[in-house]
């Protein structure tokens, strides 16, 4: 079982934490100043380290400077010191809490910050391999493209990701609204927090909110035990609601309740938990026509649509199929560990007048069908015989 160490001057707060901690069935160890904090960390490695900001002697921010990187810590703040843990989470904190604390967030942040040291360490032992991971990940999350359109995407993105507010992406199937989500997340300051994603339209309207809120057990057939809902595994990051548009009405209102209040219930519970989450949300539909229609809740429609991004259609830029081959030729050759094919000038302009509704999915498919099908060099006549 992980091992906590709390480090606070105040001795009700010390054995607070340390009684709800051990009765989660962790191992505790307490100490009342920064001094014997470090002296205990450095006698014993800790797997998660509580300590607070305000202390005499040596305070938490001279704690998180010397025991930095040993593991997780999380700083507890109390009245008018959160400036100050804003500034230390920007030091390497992992997060902070403030004093009376609120149990849910309590459990949760130690659970995150655990499973964040899990983490750290199967990366620690996977450098290479995760390496190449994250080589991939980033390719994929790129915009690729110069023209207009997208170039005022990535100004919407870059000014909006570090800011709190929600976002509604729109556009066609396959335009890449899931990269905008990704990229609004990483380039925000809640990037080392989950990013958990959620597809509306892929979850059965019975399932949709014990999906999004979690369950109590018995709370209905087939609920073996509790189970938290996407929103408390979002809890301090980014929850993404893809194709918003087919959420049921029920499930509507109880979203519209959670961004009104920050808190939802679990399916089978009247006890509430208070959720930090930042919300964006995607669809493919015309949010205001399925208003009239009466299948979207209009007050929900303008607490998600804060900042609006419309993602364009393919053929809107169609001046960017050209970087669009050759980003997607490399990639998919140095999957398949293969020498990257070229694409002649003619084949591309072939590719340019098509019509894409697939948008840039269907185009990836085709350049993907290109590779495997055609010569060393691809030519106009193969994109008229494979695509």
């Amino acid at each position: 079982m992980a091992k906590i160490l709390i480090i606070d001057d105040e001795r009700a707060i010390r054995n607070s934490l340390k009684d709800i901690l051990e009765l989660e069935g962790y191992t505790v160890a307490v100490a009342e100043d920064g001094v014997q904090g470090i002296q205990a960390a450095e006698k014993q490695p800790f797997d998660l380290i509580y300590t607070d900001i305000k202390m005499p002697g040596m305070d938490g921010i001279e704690v998180l400077e010397k025991l930095h990187g040993t593991c997780p810590i999380v700083m507890i703040s109390g009245h008018g010191t959160i400036e100050t843990a804003v500034e230390a989470i920007k030091k390497g904190a992992f997060d902070f809490i403030e004093k009376p604390f609120d149990l849910n967030r309590l459990l949760v942040t130690t659970r995150n910050a655990l499973s964040h040291k899990d983490l750290s360490e199967e990366v620690g032992q996977k450098t290479e391999e995760i390496k190449k991971l994250k080589k991939k990940v980033e390719k994929q999350m790129r915009m690729i493209g110069e023209s207009p359109a997208i170039v005022h995407v990535r100004d919407i993105i870059n000014k909006v990701a570090p800011t709190e507010a929600r976002v509604l992406i729109t556009g066609e199937n396959g335009t890449g609204k899931e990269v905008v989500a990704r990229l609004l997340h990483a380039l925000s300051n809640r990037a080392s927090a989950p990013l958990v994603e959620v597809n509306c339209a892929a979850i059965p309207s019975e399932l949709i909110e014990s999906e999004l809120f979690g369950h109590m057990k018995g709370s209905f057939t087939g609920a073996v035990k509790d189970r938290a809902g996407k929103f408390e595994q979002a809890d301090g990051g980014t929850l993404f609601l893809d194709e918003i548009g087919d959420m049921s009405p029920d499930a509507q209102t109880k979203v519209l309740r959670a961004l009104q209040e920050n808190e939802i219930t679990r399916v089978g519970s009247d006890k509430t938990i208070r959720v930090n989450v930042r919300v964006i949300a995607a669809t493919n539909k015309d949010l205001k026509h399925e208003i009239e229609r009466g299948t979207f809740r209009e007050d929900l429609y303008h607490r998600l649509n804060v900042i609006p991004i419309h993602v364009p259609r393919l053929e809107d830029r169609r001046e960017d199929i050209p970087l669009l081959v050759t980003y997607f030729a490399e990639q998919i050759c140095e999957e398949q560990g293969w020498k990257i094919k070229e694409f002649d000038e003619a084949a591309v302009q072939a590719l340019q007048h098509r019509t894409w509704p697939g948008n840039i999915r269907e185009l990836r498919n085709v350049i993907e069908r290109l590779i495997i099908l055609a010569g060393n060099r691809i030519t106009e006549d193969d994109v008229n015989t494979f695509a």
